[in-house]
C-alpha cells in the first residue's frame, strides 16, 4: 500500500505542469542573468568575466567568476527563499572564503547584507548592491560598513554583456 501511495506521488510530481519558482520575487534578480564583460567603474581596467545562468526549473541563479587577474575563480548560488521572504546568496571561491547575504530588491536595486563580523576588534557588515541600468549594464558595489559609520568600497564594477557574433 505504501508503496503504490509513493509511486503515485512520484507521478503527480512529475506530471505537475506548475512552476514553483515563477513568481515576481523570484525573477527580482533575472537581470542579473547573462554572460558578461566586467570592468572596473573607476577606471575601466578589466575586472572580470561572469556568466550568470538560471537552473533548478528556475529556482537558482548560479554565478561563475573568473578574475582578469589568473587564477582568482569563484561561484554563487543565489535564489529567492519563500520560507524568510529574502534572496539568498551563498559564494565560495577557490581561496576558500565564504560570504553568505541576505536581502531584497528595491526599484532597479537588488541589495544583499551580511551577517556582522568582526575585524581588528571592530564590528563591520558587507553590502552589495547590484544597480539595473537603462543601457542594459549592471553596476556591482560592495561596501563594508563599519558600525562607527566608516564605508570601504571593496569593489565597484560595472557588467557589460557579451556581444556574440555570428558564426558565418
Amino acid at each position: 500500500m505504501a508503496l503504490t501511495i509513493l509511486f503515485q506521488f512520484v507521478l503527480y510530481a512529475q506530471n505537475d505542469d506548475s512552476c514553483n519558482c515563477c513568481t515576481e520575487n523570484h525573477r527580482a534578480f533575472d537581470f542579473w542573468i547573462g554572460e558578461w564583460e566586467v570592468v572596473n567603474s573607476q577606471d575601466g581596467s578589466p575586472a572580470g568575466s561572469n556568466v550568470i545562468s538560471k537552473g533548478q526549473d528556475g529556482c537558482v541563479i548560479h554565478e561563475k567568476w573568473t578574475s582578469a587577474k589568473a587564477g582568482y575563480t569563484g561561484t554563487s548560488l543565489n535564489f529567492y527563499n519563500a520560507g524568510t521572504e529574502q534572496w539568498e546568496q551563498l559564494w565560495v571561491d577557490n581561496a576558500g572564503e565564504v560570504l553568505k547575504l541576505k536581502g531584497n530588491r528595491k526599484g532597479d536595486e537588488m541589495i544583499l547584507v551580511s551577517e556582522e563580523f568582526e575585524r581588528d576588534g571592530k564590528t563591520f557588515v558587507n553590502r552589495i548592491t547590484w544597480t539595473k541600468n537603462d543601457d542594459g549594464s549592471v553596476r556591482q558595489l560592495w561596501l563594508v560598513v563599519g558600525n562607527d559609520g566608516t564605508v570601504s568600497v571593496a569593489f565597484d564594477g560595472l557588467y557589460q554583456k557579451v556581444q556574440k557574433t555570428k558564426n558565418r
